[in-house]
């Protein structure tokens, strides 16, 4: 399988509906802290809209709700994992991406056969506390030697100057949150991501 090496995060179908349309082919839809009607809502909105522009959703946490959804791909971090029903996933004809932090969780990850791994954070981050100090570049090249052939996602910190660091490291796809939803001008920055990534397209 192969990513878009522009890897969206938004919490809000409102926010795919902004960017999906610039021409972004791989967003992930996460969202914390919402109703179980609320969230069908909004993962049935943005798969209407991913769906009419070509883009791979992908639906963080909420597995149970994706299958419900017919969303075909997940994502899961760690402790998602421990609960999920990896076998009623994988019936469904669903893709899983995994997080991933440390060796034993990198373990963990690949013992679950995932589509994609995802490494981070690689840079500070300002979306979340982090028990993980940065993990840096080098990481990017030791995790990718041990997953072969699975995609590999690098997430935390990154913008646009840092894009080419990553893929240089063996990165498949550079997934961006902050950088994106809190630039003043979201579209042009986005637009910016597009433009950056497309060599590696």
């Amino acid at each position: 399988m192969k990513l878009d090496p522009f890897y969206l995060i938004v919490d809000s179908a409102a926010w795919i509906e902004r960017l999906v349309p610039l021409g972004v082919k791989l967003v992930q839809l996460r969202i914390k802290d919402m109703d179980e009607a609320g969230l069908r809502r909004e993962i049935r909105a943005a798969k209407t809209i991913c769906v009419h522009h070509g883009c791979q959703l992908i639906v963080n946490d909420y597995w149970q709700l994706a299958i419900d959804e017919g969303c075909d791909f997940v994502h899961l971090g760690q402790e998602d994992l421990a609960e999920a029903d990896l076998a009623a996933i994988r019936h469904a004809g669903m893709k899983l991406g995994l997080s991933t932090h440390d060796d034993a969780e990198l373990d963990t990850a690949l013992a679950a056969e995932p589509d994609y791994v995802a490494l981070g954070p690689v840079y500070p981050t300002i979306l979340k506390a982090m028990k993980w100090a940065p993990q840096g570049l080098d990481r990017i090249a030791e995790w990718k030697r041990r997953v072969g052939t699975v995609p590999l996602v690098a997430i935390g910190g990154l913008n646009i100057e840092r894009i080419a660091g990553v893929f240089a490291q063996g990165a498949d796809s550079a997934a961006v949150v902050t950088d994106i939803t809190r630039n003043p001008d979201p579209e042009a920055r986005a637009r910016q991501w597009l433009a950056a990534t497309a060599q590696w397209r």
